[in-house]
């Protein structure tokens, strides 16, 4: 297929009216990489994670591009095959900033949040895939190298149903998604390690930093957010959230670091008291203990805590963290690369917040293509500080979605040295009955 152009009216450039018989500047060609996108496939897994939306875009050249986001995912799902599609099939699988750039500002016009930025995630992630494998390189090294070897992990203290996998639930609840931040402690088990902060506090911890980790996040004030409301939390629940940790701070020290997750559950008044018993036990980071709608008032809370602040993966885009940076309202910055735009959007988000002296983490508590993406994008950036895993996410429901065992070491997981993304969906997956297959193609 001969290359694409188009031509510029010069009096058009000057706002002037395009006139019969007028000089043209000449046709500009557009260079075209050949690798033509011929087919977009979506799944919702039910069996294994309910609320994942898994992607893979095909090539005329054989190449498949995987990715993935999360919640909402018929109305995702709805956007690529209704929407997108029209942009992305029989275009240049290449054109990754161009296909971005595009489907960015056109969803601009409707408020470009929650479902649009997720979808274009999505199809982010799948492109620079393919330009990995294209140029049988991992994704790291066509954003410029690495800095590092080993990504630093810590883990986020969920449990084996945290995404609802189907060896973990009733078979009544297969496929039932839940609520974001609404989730219980869990059953007991050796990985439960949010039902064991509560029960068995110490000796979760020293596992922990017998394998290596060196940070470990919680979210000890769900539940009584979850029964009282987000308006007041009374100096007892505190009590009870709490005294798990500070057995820990008793029997390690800061031999492990530790974040506090409030799920944005809380207002100020009830946020500043939780941030006032906290201070004595020393967490590395407060994260989304009030909602990250409103940044003045975050900048504020960071000002009346007197803590370390992380914002967090629910501001969806560049200018959002933007915004937050330069009202001073954070000390650490989180992202999710399927939630913000993809490993693209992700990047230049990284990239700002070096500018501010700001290290960046990555989140992931929900797709193994989320977490790659992640180590991709901290493989390549100077200011990363962690990666969040999830071990009963890794050990479990990983293990059905990915070709690739992620094992994690020392406290740290190795950079994919794969070609694109370093791994690939289980093609079994992409099948018309299961639920929520969608293919839309040339």
């Amino acid at each position: 297929m001969p290359p694409k152009s188009f031509s510029i009216d010069a009096d058009q450039i000057a706002g002037q009216p395009n006139v019969p018989g007028r000089r043209h500047l000449p046709a500009v060609p557009l260079e075209d990489s050949g690798i033509r996108i011929t087919a977009i496939e979506t799944v919702l897994p039910p069996a294994f994670a309910p609320h994942l939306v898994l992607l893979r875009v095909h090539t005329d050249a054989g190449i498949i591009g995987h990715g993935e986001t999360y919640f909402c995912g018929q109305a995702i799902s709805g956007m690529i095959h209704d929407y997108f599609a029209r942009r992305l099939l029989g275009a240049d699988a290449l054109a990754i900033e161009s296909h971005w750039r595009f489907l960015y500002e056109r969803m601009a016009n409707i408020g470009v949040r929650g479902v649009e930025m997720r979808a274009i995630s999505a199809i982010d992630l799948a492109l620079w895939d393919i330009l990995g494998q294209v140029c049988k390189q991992p994704v790291y090294r066509l954003l410029g190298g690495p800095v590092r070897d080993r990504v630093p992990v810590y883990n986020s203290c969920g449990n084996p149903s945290y995404g609802i996998h189907a060896q973990a639930v009733p078979q009544e609840q297969v496929g039932w998604q839940g609520w974001p931040g609404m989730g219980s402690v869990g059953r007991p088990g050796p990985i439960s390690d949010s039902y064991n902060y509560f029960h068995h506090p110490v000796e979760l911890a020293k596992e922990l930093i017998e394998l290596g980790y060196t940070a470990m996040k919680i979210w000890p004030f769900d539940l009584p957010a979850i029964e009282h409301g987000p308006m007041r939390i009374s100096e007892a629940d505190i009590r009870q959230a709490l005294r798990p940790l500070e057995k820990i701070r008793e029997a390690v020290g800061m031999d492990i670091e530790v974040m506090i997750d409030g799920h944005a559950h809380f207002q100020l008044p009830a946020a500043l008291r939780i941030a006032e018993a906290l201070r004595p036990l020393k967490p590395l980071w407060l994260e989304d203990i009030i909602k990250m709608d409103n940044l003045d008032m975050l900048a504020d809370f960071r000002r009346q805590s007197r803590m370390p602040i992380s914002a967090s993966e629910m501001l969806l885009s560049a200018p959002d963290y933007a915004a937050a940076l330069e009202k001073r309202a954070v000390d650490y910055v989180m992202i999710d690369p399927t939630w913000v735009g993809g490993i693209s959007e992700t990047v230049r988000v990284a990239r700002l917040a070096q500018v501010y002296n700001i290290p960046v983490s990555m989140h992931d508590a929900t797709g193994p293509l989320t977490l790659l993406a992640g180590l991709q994008v901290l493989a390549a950036v100077g200011n990363g500080l962690y990666q969040e895993t999830m071990r009963a996410q890794i050990q479990t429901t990983y293990k059905d979605l990915i070709d690739l065992d992620v094992e994690i070491r020392e406290g740290s997981l190795p950079i994919p040295r794969g070609p694109g993304l370093g791994a690939r969906l289980n093609p079994d997956l992409f099948r018309p009955e299961v639920l929520g297959y969608r293919k839309s193609e040339l």
